[in-house]
């Protein structure tokens, strides 16, 4: 269950085929009908499918076509918490030796190809600094091991939950900021120590991942936002943000944003969890489909301590 399903159903963000329709879009499990060499295998569907022919995906942007299908979304009406679903089977990303069961690798279909794909889209290099807001959320905490797996050399984790962010520390962030009841002025302060007590520059170069998905979490990192720096926008909110565009000229500075992940990556993804580059079991748990009403509303009013998969009860 990802937060985007949250915001179709709360939030009234609309879908391309409108309601009723059948939700979920991080889903993994198995052929039952197709070509023969494709029944019986364990796929992942991946969250965002571009049609593969116009203009946008000819230009290796495809993540963005908008053509695409996207399950629970615009790919008919039946998305991952239905029973069965119809696909095109040129996206499938087959899981070979599998190391866990096979729910828990639904995960990775949108919560941990996403934060590859934002690295992509920051040209996040070995050597890097990072910063990740919203490090230890259902999202940011990929993002903040995917930063380590792209070869970051030091990542700053922000996040208002202290409990959580000690979780960060053991998986990727090297440092971390709580940000609550602070003023964007003293965050760039304590950065500034932390950079120093490292030998880092504070000031210059920083990559800025925006996966909390809050209006206070994209202010502050427009607010952090400095000299060559790059800022990508990860998370989604509906409230809007104010900015100085003449900061990006004064700064050389580059915002960019990012979408879903290129059905290429996803055996590369793979390939990082099953090595343990990314760990996965850490912060999910799953529980029947038969509770997803009740699943819902505790995500909704952030009682989720874990990512909840869904599982058939039969």
């Amino acid at each position: 269950m990802c937060h985007t399903d949250l915001s179709y159903f709360y939030q009234g963000v609309p879908t391309v085929n409108p309601p009723p329709l059948v939700l979920g879009h991080e889903i993994s499990g198995t052929v039952v009908a197709g070509p023969s060499d494709w029944v019986g295998k364990e796929v992942l569907i991946p969250a965002v499918m571009p049609c593969g022919e116009c203009d946008i995906c000819k230009a290796g942007r495809g993540n963005r076509c908008l053509a695409q299908k996207m399950p629970g979304n615009s790919l008919g009406v039946y998305g991952g918490y239905a029973s069965h679903i119809v696909v095109p089977y040129r996206d499938l990303c087959v899981i070979e030796n599998r190391d866990k069961p096979l729910s828990h690798y639904a995960v990775i279909a949108d919560a941990v190809t996403t934060p590859y794909q934002a690295a992509v889209r920051g040209d996040l290099k070995p050597g890097d600094r990072v910063i990740v807001i919203g490090c230890a959320g259902g999202v940011g905490i990929y993002m903040t091991q995917m930063a380590k797996a792209f070869g970051a050399s030091f990542v700053v984790g922000l996040d208002i939950d202290d409990a959580k962010l000690e979780r960060a520390r053991q998986y990727g962030a090297d440092a971390t900021i709580n940000p609550l009841n602070k003023s964007p002025k003293e965050v760039a302060g304590e950065l500034k120590a932390i950079a120093k007590q490292n030998g880092l520059p504070h000031n210059w170069g920083w990559k800025i991942f925006e996966v909390s998905g809050t209006k206070p979490g994209q202010e502050l990192g427009l607010a952090l936002l400095s000299f060559v720096g790059r800022m990508v926008v990860v998370g989604y909110t509906p409230a809007k943000v104010e900015y100085m565009l003449s900061r990006l000229m004064a700064f050389d500075a580059e915002i960019v944003g990012t979408w879903g992940c290129l059905p290429k990556y996803y055996p590369e993804v793979l390939k990082l969890v099953q090595a343990g580059k990314v760990q996965v079991e850490p912060f999910i748990e799953t529980r029947p489909m038969s509770q997803i009403q009740e699943v819902f509303e505790a995500a909704h009013h952030r009682k989720l301590e874990k990512r909840v998969i869904l599982e058939p009860d039969f």
